[in-house]
């Protein structure tokens, strides 16, 4: 019967196989919006690296109610579609708004 001990060959292949496994779930799981009925929600601070705007720009943008969100509690989240939908219609080829 062999002793395993943490030097042993065997152990530190399994310790190094763990935190390859753990890095790529914590890198996943950053990455991760959840799907809700076919639509997937983003947060403020996602909404914010995406459009490269400010925090004080994007609350502007709800305020002017230029981008729909919804509002649970103090937590904001805006529809990905919705998004979308807002940069086609403001689209601007050869100086004409895409109608």
């Amino acid at each position: 019967m062999d002793l395993l001990t943490n030097e042993a060959e065997e152990v530190i292949e399994q310790k190094e196989m763990i935190l390859q496994l753990r890095n790529r779930i914590e890198e996943i799981l950053k990455n991760y919006r959840p799907v809700m009925n076919g639509e997937i929600y983003l947060s403020g601070e996602d909404v914010c690296k995406l459009l490269h705007i400010s925090r004080r720009t994007l609350q502007q943008y709800r305020d002017d109610q230029i981008l729909p969100y919804i509002q649970i509690g103090g937590k904001i989240i805006f529809k990905q579609t919705d998004l979308l939908r807002i940069l086609e219609q403001n689209y601007v080829f050869n100086g004409k708004k895409n109608k």
